[in-house]
């Protein structure tokens, strides 16, 4: 990437200078469109996608989804592009097809000899994709499914792919057979042919100009009574027999319903560490401005203070930097779960990927605008990248599932698995839950600074909160329930408990997570260093949450200490800064201008008139 003109590399600074890669994101909505298909071909022709789609392993999975991050880096309208081709269509096809349609179109999409995108959203319905309208009726005289547009708020909407490129969709449609309706189901249809014309009684409009991610040409979709070969019915779930018969390996609607919607989980995962890796490039070029700019000095004619030697300084970045790895962490721990996933662990991979896709994007929304002030007026600047990345990222809190929907059905989950546990007077296993098994954990009256550095006390008053707040949220939807509400009702009603509940499972988990990749290291700077961040981490998550004090787990007193403890962890962290940043190993040339010799990088040349 660095060598090839399609990927704008960029020599900046005097002699020879260093060079910069990333796109032109002065060119116009088209011109970028264009920009990202001709990228997609050149790592096409030079076999980055071999295997993809048609290499069984595990493996093969765990390097795919590290090179779609490393793209993801460069560009984010890049890896969204080959993401909706190979992870959401060609997940469906794989996931969701059997034989037939892997061999008619598995080698095909990894070749890119199709481009498939995958209609599901609508105009009218987003996260309720139950409430989707689009109609598939089966004609069985003909044996096809007839798909069918029936009004405005049907048009699929937000269709990556769909405005200039896909030549094949996947339709999610209500299934219609003898005029009852089996639910929503997954069609295979044709939306362009071999020279990119859209197929008659298709009409394809343009989603328009976007606050960022304008490379990735989204697109609406109207059907009018087109027709689609029973063949084209993505069958491992459920099918329909040529008279029209419907049969399902599953007979429970709504767990046929949570099939249909498992290709949506590796997208979660994907966007869940994408933007980690954002947070470190934006995180990487604060840090360096911060170790070589300097403002005001302590005495008339004294040297001017760097950046990050300023206490208030250090307490906005170093932080954020604390949180970004333990979340990678976190990231790197549901990328193997979802490797190596097995039917019985599709429950706990949807919550674990449905809290650190709505966390770790939230987070790194927090996270980029901190970086960019951090940078005074030159974070304003495109080509230091840390600005034009809020911008290009923002569309992760709200696709592939709303985030405060996906944390609201991370406490449903938990509810479950509470009531569960209660009616089978069984222990609590899995989702790390088993914590609930043992007594209430205790909280010192006096915290020290050794006593919040321990872990057992970190992890004791992170349980301590969950615990009680799943207790709580359960109490407080049975007296809902007792009044006589819905069951949805209740839960809906417990809004503000359901969020406090899944941040702190959330927090919990990843604070889990981190101690487990901490505890394998052997004992010398480098342990000591994690237990710095991770330290670092529960502090601020206490700092920032008003549910310590709310719900009365630590004392004013306490909660005064750990503001006190956020300091001092933040100074002896200080001199680590430089080396947490460089372990990241983003290269040089995706990084930008300003973390590096950033004068040198804007001396006149005759090239800057």
């Amino acid at each position: 990437m660095e060598e090839s003109q399609l990927f704008c590399p960029r020599r900046r600074g005097g002699d020879g200078g260093r060079v910069f890669v990333a796109p032109d994101y002065n060119e116009g909505k088209e011109a970028q469109r264009e920009a990202t298909m001709r990228r997609i071909a050149h790592l096409a022709r030079r076999g980055v996608f071999r295997g993809w789609l048609t290499e069984p392993g595990a493996d093969g999975e765990l390097r795919k989804l590290a090179l779609l991050e490393c793209l993801g880096v460069y560009d984010h309208s890049l890896a969204i592009k080959i993401g909706v081709h190979f992870f959401l269509w060609g997940s469906a096809i794989k996931f969701l097809g059997t034989k037939r349609h892997h061999d008619k179109w598995l080698l095909a999409t990894e070749n890119y000899d199709i481009k498939g995108c995958f209609a599901m959203t609508e105009l009218g319905h987003g996260s309720n994709v139950r409430g989707i309208e689009t109609i598939a009726t089966y004609d069985s005289t003909a044996r096809e499914f007839i798909i069918n547009t029936p009004c405005e708020s049907a048009q699929k909407y937000w269709i990556g792919g769909a405005a200039n490129h896909a030549t094949h969709t996947i339709v999610f449609s209500q299934l219609h057979i003898n005029r009852k309706n089996e639910g929503v189901h997954a069609f295979v249809a044709q939306i362009r042919d071999e020279d990119g014309n859209v197929l008659p009684n298709i009409h394809i409009a343009d989603c328009g100009h976007k606050i960022g991610l304008n490379g990735v040409d989204n697109g609406r979709i109207w059907f009018q009574n087109i027709r689609v070969p029973r063949e084209n019915l993505l069958n491992l779930v459920a099918d329909v027999l040529p008279d029209g018969q419907y049969v399902s390996m599953i007979d429970d609607p709504d767990q046929r319903f949570a099939a249909f919607l498992s290709p949506l989980t590796l997208g979660r995962v994907n966007i869940a560490v994408n933007s980690v890796y954002i947070s470190k490039v934006g995180l990487v070029i604060a840090v360096r401005y911060s170790l070589s700019r300097r403002a005001f000095s302590l005495t008339p004619d004294g040297p001017e203070m760097l950046l990050l030697d300023y206490p208030s300084h250090q307490r906005r970045l170093l932080p954020l930097l604390a949180k970004v790895c333990l979340m990678s962490s976190a990231g790197n721990f549901m990328k193997k779960m979802y490797v190596k996933r097995t039917p019985e662990m599709s429950k706990s991979i949807h919550i674990y990927s449905s809290a650190l896709k709505a966390t770790l994007t939230w987070q790194n929304m927090i996270t980029l605008q901190e970086c960019r002030e951090a940078c005074g007026g030159q974070g304003l600047k495109t080509e230091n990248r840390v600005g034009i990345f809020k911008a290009e990222f923002d569309v992760q809190s709200t696709f592939e599932g709303d985030n405060n929907v996906l944390m609201q059905q991370v406490s449903k989950a938990l509810y479950a698995e509470f009531l569960a546990a209660q009616k089978k007077k069984k222990a609590f296993k899995g989702l790390g839950l088993e914590h609930l098994n043992g007594p209430t954990p205790v909280i010192p009256d006096k915290l020290t600074s050794s006593i919040l550095r321990s872990s057992k006390f970190q992890m004791d008053l992170f349980c301590l909160r969950e615990r009680d707040l799943l207790k709580q949220f359960a109490e407080e939807v049975s007296l809902h329930l007792a009044r006589g509400e819905s069951r949805e009702k209740a839960l809906m009603l417990s809004y503000q408990l359901a969020e406090d509940l899944a941040r702190a499972f959330t927090e919990r988990t990843i604070l889990q997570i981190f101690l487990e990749d901490e505890m394998n290291v052997p004992s010398g700077s480098l342990k000591e260093v994690l237990g710095l961040l991770r330290s670092l981490y529960v502090m601020v998550s206490i700092d920032e949450s008003a549910s310590f004090l709310r719900y009365g787990y630590l004392s004013r007193d306490n909660v005064a200490s750990v503001r006190k403890e956020v300091l001092k962890l933040c100074g002896e962290l200080r001199p680590h800064a430089l080396a947490v940043v460089s372990s990241f190993g983003i290269p040089d040339a995706f990084l930008s201008p300003l973390a590096f010799d950033w004068i040198e990088a804007n001396v006149l040349s005759t090239g800057s008139h």
